[in-house]
């Protein structure tokens, strides 16, 4: 995708940014943002200053992801039945990330994830290894309710995931904690339940930015369970460490070269001369193979 430069209209809903860069409030206004590619081929359109976004670039280019979700009808019944897109919520420069599954009834009335009880469980979870919940982004794999707190289904995973490897690009976070099987099955593109790789980080590619991926139960299932509970924080004790290691190293990309720097004289005259020596070298395997039979090919090919 070409990087492509649009006006939004004077009164589309965008979220507002404070200078801390934390998600504060929903409002109305203009903005001219830029877009780059989210996939990991590489995308001659995309320079590399334009790869490297300043904080307040990818500010504004987050905002731009939160109108295009407040106004996505991907997914018919969603759109039908939700009362509010769940966007995600928290420091948009954060270092630390988590994502759900996908929002619940009283997410769906607020507008923000995880507001219940395993909100509360989360919140409790980071304050024991000396973090808040405004120094993190909290996110799901689906930004819209599943009727009636149904399982997200494989269409609607799909529809919606541009829109998380976006946020990931864009708040750049060096550690992303998947809560339980969903968004962990899609960030590892791997079938393996959360009970098998919970607790194992491991640094992977998403979009364009590498990223220390930290598998986690989802606090839901631990609300009831003690011994999951335990385990949980046993996985949360470790989240310090994982931090200080700071973000992986980040793939370079390549720069296409402009067209005016190419020397489009030079590239046929390369061409006609690599033809030249082709046609000699053939012409020279002719000359010693003359005489020799011609080996029997019958079958192999």
């Amino acid at each position: 995708m070409r990087k492509i430069t649009r006006v939004l209209g004077d009164r589309v809903a965008i979220v507002q940014l404070d200078d801390s860069a934390r998600v504060s409030s929903l409002g109305s206004g203009s903005a001219d943002f830029g877009t780059w590619s989210s996939t990991n081929a590489y995308d001659p359109g995309v320079s590399a200053q334009e790869s490297e976004p300043s904080a307040s670039q990818r500010r504004e280019a987050l905002k731009e992801v939160y109108a295009q979700t407040q106004r996505c009808v991907r997914c018919a019944e969603l759109a039908a039945t939700r009362k509010t897109v769940v966007f995600g919520a928290g420091n948009a420069d954060a270092e630390l990330m988590f994502v759900g599954e996908a929002p619940g009834a009283s997410e769906d009335e607020q507008g923000v994830p995880f507001v219940g009880q395993a909100g509360k469980l989360l919140e409790t979870l980071l304050g024991e290894i000396g973090m808040t919940r405004g120094e993190v982004f909290i996110a799901n794999v689906l930004k819209c309710r599943p009727p009636p707190n149904r399982d997200p289904q494989p269409v609607e995973i799909d529809n919606c995931k541009g829109y998380l490897y976006r946020q990931v690009e864009l708040i750049q976070p060096s550690v992303i904690c998947t809560l339980g099987n969903f968004s962990t099955k899609l960030l590892r593109e791997d079938p393996t339940g959360i009970t098998r790789v919970h607790g194992q980080p491991e640094v992977l590619t998403l979009g364009r930015r590498a990223v220390r991926l930290y598998p986690i139960f989802h606090p839901a299932a631990a609300l009831y369970t003690p011994r999951m509970l335990e385990t949980l924080r046993e996985d949360f004790a470790r989240l310090p460490d994982l931090l200080a290691l700071g973000a992986p190293e980040q793939v370079q990309w390549p720069q296409a070269p402009e067209l005016d720097d190419i020397d489009l004289a030079e590239v046929r005259r390369d061409a006609r001369d690599a033809d030249a020596r082709t046609a000699d070298a053939r012409g020279a395997d002719a000359t010693s193979a003359a005489g020799e039979s011609e080996p029997d090919q019958m079958g192999l090919f």
